[in-house]
């Protein structure tokens, strides 16, 4: 009895990520994160916004 209940346990854990792995192919990939203008070029701090770099270096 144990080794039946232990048996179906592991189906379906294997089923549920058989369903997960199906699940995400069918997501559209993720954007790429836009790095490019993230950061001040003068000083390398994060930008927030689009306000200019507390250090003045770039609008």
């Amino acid at each position: 009895m144990l080794v039946k209940v232990a048996i179906l346990f592991l189906a379906f854990m294997a089923l549920i990520g058989w369903i997960g792995r199906w699940l995400v192919r069918l997501r559209p990939p993720k954007a790429p994160p836009r790095l490019g203008a993230a950061r001040c070029p003068a000083c390398g701090r994060p930008r927030i916004g689009r306000s200019a770099c507390p250090c003045g270096g770039a609008a």
